[in-house]
């Protein structure tokens, strides 16, 4: 927002104020100083003119116009606030014979009115108006535009002006677009509408693009007689999503996409065709047109004056709370048996919701500055949620293990997206901005980001480049709002058993009582047979698998990378967080070593899951050695896998020949589920 300092003298004494003095105190109060430059004088102003550039917050929409600023430096010098009256003269025409206002989309448009002027003159602007629009980069087209202009940089209400002849049927009707409605736009530019969008019409066609820019076919020029001025509330997110789908951006559209102030709509409607009276002539007809919602009623905010001292750790007195908060705007009355101050904020200050908003006012105007840097805060540990606690176990079973924790970003190119997406097959989310180079689609797996972030480390000769991530995918859903599933995505260098091992890992440390299952799984980014499945309770819980060579050349990698995805919500909903004692047996352990013969087709898992199923309270360990593989010895389409088996007995020693009848035991198991034989 930019303000002159000539302009903004109009609304609140200046006198005494520096520009470099009134630049840091508004910095001070939350409006970030951006730049002062020197500009020519308005020729209504007196002394030096500065042009003083600040940042208005999004929650800040009332700073958007000279008078809200000077609200705030009539606050914070606490001087007298002189807005225009607005009064407007009136002719006896009444403006309901004269037009009216349909809104056949009150969702999107809540309130509309018109005026309307008969007899003006459209010509030039005078001097000082002119010079003042320039100074905040606005070019002068005649004077009715701007005085549109000039009262939405005034007051921060964005208003148009309609040749009123050439609306069809005088009247106005506020609705979506046909299907197929173009509109050519005072730019001269042609747009296609989409429903969904707001538009502004006449008994006939679209005439503007509600909020964002009116229509060509009925701007104002110097043949214009009558003209009709709108002043209106749209909905913010619809205006918001129109201008960037058209890719296009005004005045307006950026301050009706952060709301205006609904008690201003009027006022702005009565002070144009105040300036319109004076600068264009012609006669106002009686009354305005005004359709849509009466301004809200706001609720009273509770301020308990003990949670001042509390909250910013000094005192600040009663009457200067009330002082402050009154001059701000709001109808502040105080409960003499309480204490409590009861605040009903203006309407144009919509983020003054909660007590906390009223005290980060107070501490506001009173001066950060006055609290000190040493100052006590009372502090309060705030609780962990479960979810919070879970994800630090994840977190710390994963560095235990080497990992490192990475951050990318949620969009991915097509080409990543469609790279590996286990989840779902349903289209990605796209955005019409991207956020990075050719990055337009919401990520629905974490995979892809983290085989680029090893690739930029490879390429960096890091040596050893082991990552984790944990954030969310968007799995689109149809017309409904994505699923953003937490999943937690694992890239490393080391070979497919060590990464089934971390995943274990993290499981063991959520529940010890949980074991994962393991399915074939195979998908061109992985090697064949080095992909699996993994279930929990017959419920998909993620992917894990070795990259294939068509996978490394696909993320341009030089070295072997093994990769894992989790789904991190069915485990955090089965941990446990009681800490689980398990009694440390004082009888030794006995190892036997299989060397199963079994069919091509039978997976380790397979083995595994049988022997866990047979062995009973004496397995402690299972582990896989390794697979072996030689026609002329095992045969055809066999081949042999290497495993070890811990037993242990809880409370007596464990014989050789206890242990070997459990071995033989299993082996006639895995012998009766899949022909396997007992290799010599």
């Amino acid at each position: 927002m930019d303000i002159t300092t000539g302009w903004l003298g109009e609304y609140v004494d200046l006198s005494g104020i520096t520009a470099e003095e009134l630049a840091k105190r508004l910095m001070l109060a939350g409006l970030n100083f951006d730049g002062m430059a020197s500009v020519p004088a308005d020729g209504r102003a007196k002394g030096p003119n500065h042009l003083i550039k600040v940042e208005i917050t999004s929650n800040r929409p009332d700073c958007l116009g000279m008078i809200g600023v000077a609200r705030e430096v009539a606050v914070l010098w606490q001087r007298a606030l002189k807005p225009p009256a607005a009064k407007p003269a009136e002719g006896k025409a009444l403006v309901a014979q004269a037009t009216s206002v349909k809104i056949e989309c009150p969702e999107l448009c809540p309130r509309y009115t018109a005026r309307v002027i008969r007899g003006v003159r459209v010509g030039p602007s005078p001097a000082w108006m002119v010079e003042r629009l320039r100074a905040l980069g606005i070019a002068s087209i005649n004077n009715v535009v701007d005085i549109t202009n000039y009262v939405l940089m005034e007051c921060g209400q964005p208003l148009h002006a309609f040749d009123f002849a050439k609306l069809a049927g005088g009247q106005i009707v506020v609705r979506e677009p046909r299907a197929g409605e173009k509109l050519e736009a005072i730019d001269h530019r042609t747009y296609e509408l989409t429903p969904g969008m707001c538009v502004i019409a006449d008994r006939d066609r679209a005439v503007g693009v509600a909020g964002i820019m009116g229509g060509a076919s009925t701007e104002v020029t110097t043949t214009t007689r009558d003209v009709l001025i709108e002043a209106a509330e749209f909905d913010p997110s619809t205006i918001r999503a129109a201008a960037r789908k058209l890719s296009l951006h005004s005045d307006s559209s950026y301050r009706f996409e952060r709301g205006v102030d609904p008690a201003g709509v009027d006022w702005a409607s009565r002070r144009a065709c105040e300036l319109i009276l004076e600068l264009a002539g012609g006669e106002l007809c009686q009354g305005i047109v005004d359709a849509g919602r009466t301004v809200p009623v706001r609720e009273a905010i509770v301020l308990r004056l003990a949670q001042i001292p509390r909250i910013l750790g000094i005192d600040v007195p009663a009457d200067r709370v009330k002082s402050i908060l009154t001059s701000l705007g709001c109808t502040v009355s105080r409960d003499a048996k309480s204490g409590q101050l009861a605040a009903v904020p203006p309407t144009w200050r919509a983020d003054l919701s909660r007590e906390i908003d009223l005290i980060e006012e107070v501490a506001r105007i009173h001066g950060y500055e006055a609290i000190p840097e040493d100052v006590s805060v009372p502090m309060a540990r705030s609780a962990r949620t479960p979810e919070d606690r879970a994800l630090e176990r994840v977190g710390e079973a994963l560095v235990a293990h080497g990992f490192d924790e990475a951050l990318t970003v949620s969009v991915v190119e097509e080409d990543w997206s469609e790279a590996f997406s286990p989840w779902t097959e349903a289209a990605p989310l796209s955005i019409q901005t991207p956020l990075l180079r050719r990055a337009t689609q919401l990520r629905r797996s974490l995979i892809p980001s983290l085989l680029g972030a090893r690739r930029t480390n490879e390429s960096l000769a890091n040596p050893v480049i082991e990552l984790f991530e944990i954030a969310k995918v968007y799995l689109p859903r149809g017309n409904e709002l994505p699923d953003e599933a937490l999943m937690l995505g694992l890239v490393s260098g080391r070979e497919l058993r060590a990464m089934k091992g971390a995943v274990e890992a993290i499981v063991a440390r959520l529940n010890p009582t949980l074991d994962l299952a393991v399915e074939p799984y195979a998908h061109p980014l992985l090697a064949a047979g080095e992909g699996a499945r993994l279930t929990l309770a017959g419920q998909l819980v993620g992917f894990i698998g070795q990259l294939s060579q068509a996978g490394m050349k696909r993320f341009e990698l030089r070295h072997p990378a093994t990769v894992a995805e989790v789904s991190l919500r069915p485990l955090m909903d089965r941990t446990l967080f009681v800490p689980q004692y398990v009694k440390l047996s004082t009888q030794p352990a006995i190892t036997r070593d299989l060397n199963l013969v079994v069919d091509e087709s039978i997976h380790w898992s397979d083995i595994e899951q049988t022997i866990r199923q047979h062995a009973g309270p004496l397995l402690e360990q299972i582990e896989y050695r390794d697979t072996y593989r030689d026609a002329q010895r095992l045969g055809a389409g066999k081949k042999s896998l290497l495993l070890s088996i811990q037993l242990r007995h809880a409370d007596a020693t464990l014989t050789s020949a206890e242990a070997d009848a459990l071995r033989d035991q299993l082996v006639a198991a895995c012998h009766t589920a899949f022909g396997a034989q007992l290799r010599a």
